[in-house]
Formats: structure tokens, C-alpha cells, sequence
């Protein structure tokens, strides 16, 4: 049996799209059940979940007051029956075959996880919201995440998003670290792999991740991602649990608060800061002008765009770094 396991919260506009495209995969429902583990949401998402469960007996609600992720996954993972588990985010839809593929996958290459191409989307094609669209599927956006930019083969990865896992794999390297408010997949991927495990990524199936639609809600969940960089690095004690371009934002803003921080000695170092300035906003605009005729999209609102999502992860960065003296010891 596959178990399919969700954690959900506040998620009203975009449930309903996530359960439909659960509803029309191919893999055999009288194999399958799905449970969807709420972190108490205040808003419509229970009761259109429990609108579905009434109507679908494979599809179950069980709660969880921790609210974050990993004790949401945790507790689907031990209330599951399956003998495959895999991992879903409500803000994402899947294509028709992603679970039939990737239950194949994990069977015919022997990997501990197997996941597949997560590509950006939408739901309302506004020119800001497409430029934030774009952006978060640039490799200048994101680095060089494998399963943001595409593959066209079977590949070994560092981590993928809402993989697939034999059971046996979390009773030889654990469940998820309940301490991480974020990264909890990227941790628990290199901690597959750092015993040994396999990771894979596979080309023939994907799955549609809906973004943030303003800079607001861009900004506040990559300073969320990039304050948890650094948490997640000071609670593993494992400077791997991450990859190094998760740490190129804070890089850039450091490039841009020291030198002005030592001006106060040495005036002349704050063209240091001036210089890194120029030259990310000279790359931004070459980016953002050839994605703007290429793809017909608003330049100005692609260099926000850039600017939202790269500041607000490498502050993020930084404030992390300056709290970690006042993190409990967990």
C-alpha cells in the first residue's frame, strides 16, 4: 500500500486543487490512502478536506497541534499503513502518473528517495505574479536546485521535494528532526545520504508548486527559509544538513553591511558595498531585460522580483545568525 501523507494549514485556496489532482492519478485508490494532517487551521481548510473524506474512504484527517512540519509528518508517517510513504505539500498539484512513477522508481533503482521535477506556477496570471513566477524557476533565482531547474534523465540528487520512501528507510535513519521549522526535507535527505542511502530525481513526471503572488508573502517566507539555513546548520551540528548556495544570499548582504560597518573607520571600504551594489543590480538587470523580451514578461517587475527574493532570504540569513546566543538548547 502507498501512503500519502500532506500537512496542511491555512491552506483554503489551494486544497481543493491539491485533492483534485490526488483524485485523478492513476495509481490504484484500493492501494492507496491519503491523510492529511491539519495543524489546527483557522480558516476553510478542514472543512473542505472533511467535504472530501466523506466522499472518498481512502482519504483521512488527523490533527496536529505542534502545527509545523515535521511533527505533522511524523505522525502520518506512524498513524500510516503503507509499506511506501510519500510526502505531499498542499500548496502544489501533481501530474496524473507522479505517483504510479515514482512507487516504480523507488522499486526498479533500489533508492532510499525519489522524487521528481517541482515547477513553478500561479494561480492568478497577474504581470507581478508571473514575474514571481519566473523568478522562483531562474537558476539566478534559486541557484542550481536539480528539481527546480529540470532534468531530462535519471539522476542522483542531493534532496528532492515530496519524495517517496520505502518505510523501512525512517527506522534505519529517523523520522523527521521535530526542531526545524523549515529544511526539514533537505536535513533529512542528507542525513540519507550521509549514511550511505540514494537519492534520485527522475524526468517523466513533475509536480506544480503554486507560489507567493506578492512581495509581501515572497519576502516573508524566504526570510523564513533563510533564517532556518542557519538554524537548521546550529541544531544538526551538521554543516551538510545544507548545500553552499543556500548561503550565497547571506553572502551578498554581508558584502553590503560590513564594508559600510568598517567605514566607520576606513570611509574608502564602503565602496566595497557600492561595488558589490553595482555589480548585482548591473546582473539583475541583464537577467531581468533578456527574460523580459524573451518571455514578453514586465521588466521591472522581474528585478523586484529578484531583489525581494534574494534580500529577504540573506537577511533572513543574517538574523538567524545574530540569534543564535538566545537559542534554547533543544
Amino acid at each position: 500500500m502507498l501512503s500519502v501523507i500532506c500537512p496542511i494549514y491555512n491552506e483554503e485556496k489551494y486544497i481543493a486543487k491539491c485533492i483534485d489532482s490526488i483524485l485523478a492519478q492513476d495509481y490504484p485508490k484500493d492501494d492507496l490512502e491519503v491523510i492529511f494532517v491539519d495543524g489546527m487551521s483557522t480558516d476553510r481548510t478542514r472543512e473542505i478536506v472533511t467535504e472530501y473524506t466523506a466522499k472518498y474512504p481512502f482519504i483521512r484527517l488527523i490533527d496536529n497541534p505542534d502545527r509545523i512540519v515535521p511533527p505533522a509528518m511524523n505522525k502520518g508517517i506512524l498513524a500510516s499503513k503503507g509499506d511506501v510513504i510519500m510526502r505531499l505539500d498542499a500548496h502544489s498539484t501533481y501530474a496524473s502518473n507522479y505517483f504510479s512513477v515514482l512507487v516504480k522508481a523507488l522499486d526498479d533503482y533500489g533508492a532510499d528517495n525519489v522524487g521528481a521535477v517541482c515547477r513553478t506556477d500561479v494561480l492568478n496570471k497577474t504581470p507581478k505574479a508571473l514575474a514571481i513566477k519566473e523568478v522562483l524557476s531562474n537558476k539566478f533565482g534559486v541557484g542550481n536546485s536539480t528539481f527546480r531547474t529540470g532534468v531530462d534523465k535519471v539522476m542522483e540528487v542531493d534532496t528532492v521535494p515530496f519524495g517517496c520512501w520505502r518505510r523501512d528507510v525512517f527506522d534505519k535513519y529517523g523520522l523527521y528532526d521535530v526542531r526545524l521549522v523549515r529544511n526539514q526535507d533537505i536535513e533529512l535527505n542528507k542525513r540519507i545520504l550521509r549514511g550511505g542511502g540514494k537519492i534520485l530525481i527522475v524526468p517523466n513526471t513533475y509536480c506544480t508548486y503554486l507560489a507567493r503572488e506578492n512581495y509581501k508573502a515572497l519576502a516573508k517566507n524566504n526570510f523564513g527559509n533563510g533564517k532556518w539555513n542557519i538554524l537548521t546548520v546550529f541544531y544538526t551540528k551538521q554543516f551538510d544538513s545544507l548545500s553552499i548556495r543556500h548561503f550565497i544570499p547571506l553572502a551578498f548582504v554581508l558584502s553590503l553591511i560590513l564594508p559600510l560597518l568598517c567605514s566607520v573607520i576606513y570611509w574608502p571600504i564602503a565602496f566595497v558595498a557600492l561595488l558589490s551594489l553595482l555589480a548585482y543590480l548591473g546582473l539583475v538587470g541583464a537577467i531581468s531585460a533578456k527574460l523580459s523580451i524573451s518571455k514578453n514578461l514586465n521588466f521591472r517587475y522581474l528585478i523586484a522580483s529578484f531583489i525581494v527574493l534574494h534580500v529577504s532570504y540573506g537577511w533572513g540569513s543574517l538574523v538567524g545568525l545574530l540569534s543564535l546566543p538566545f537559542q534554547p538548547k533543544k
